[in-house]
């Protein structure tokens, strides 16, 4: 669907390279413990830890957490338009469309603790004496790196939000309405994932890797938001009495 037509920073993360072993190992080895069983919490705990006094997990983490729940919705039309003798010129598609929406669902989720621990640099780099001659170099690819979490769920939700147009068009008629609930919060997770790409672009001192990733972001909204109102407009409108 989306092409990746960004190439961001190595995978290996870059910050690596630029950061003291002892920071390296308090910032990963700390974080993979305290981040690896965050998918396993509960609504309420992950809730409550959303509600406190910290700031992982924080605006990333929810608009991943949305977006997952937004194409699971996806995913349950299809579950209640297979099998269905009137949607059967349908059901081999829409099968490919539940593939892809859990898919994108676990892609989602997963990013809630790629999100933590790209933060967690960035959070410890801010900590830096001013004076250290390193720190403007190790801040700006901690910036990096904790912006491309959020530009990745961006791509993850325009793809979840074509594949919910699909699911409204295609499947049952008795459950669009929970297409149209999963479009606007894939486009909210859209939004709220675009601002938290931009709070680490305008830190940036590379100012053309910022406004090109900040081109990317506009870009995607402006085709994605207006799309996800219009897949929802058209469901609502269904429901309009005369």
């Amino acid at each position: 669907m989306l092409e990746n037509d960004f190439t961001y920073p190595s995978g290996d993360t870059a910050w690596r390279v630029f950061l003291n072993r002892r920071l390296i190992k308090n910032i990963i080895g700390e974080g993979e413990r305290k981040y690896k069983n965050m998918l396993d919490s509960s609504v309420k705990e992950f809730t409550e830890m959303l509600a406190s006094k910290t700031s992982i997990p924080g605006g990333g983490g929810a608009s991943a957490m949305v977006g997952a729940i937004g194409i699971a919705l996806g995913d349950m039309v299809g579950e209640f338009t297979v099998g269905k003798k009137k949607y059967a010129d349908v059901e081999q598609n829409m099968y490919e469309l539940m593939k892809r929406a859990q898919e994108l669902r676990v892609e989602l989720l997963n990013c809630i603790e790629k999100d933590a621990l790209a933060f967690e640099p960035l959070a410890k780099a801010y900590a830096i004496p001013k004076d250290d001659p390193n720190r403007d170099e190790i801040m700006e690819n901690c910036l990096k790196n904790a912006a491309r979490v959020p530009a990745e769920m961006m791509k993850l939700t325009a793809d979840a939000i074509e594949l919910l147009g699909e699911f409204a068009a295609k499947g049952s008629k008795i459950v669009i309405s929970d297409a149209a609930t999963g479009v606007v919060m894939c486009k909210a997770a859209m939004q709220g994932a675009a601002v938290n790409v931009k709070i680490n672009t305008k830190s940036m001192k590379d100012v053309e890797y910022a406004n090109t990733l900040n081109g990317i972001v506009d870009d995607l909204l402006d085709k994605y938001v207006p799309m996800a109102d219009e897949i929802y407009e058209s469901i609502m409108s269904t429901y309009n009495r005369e």
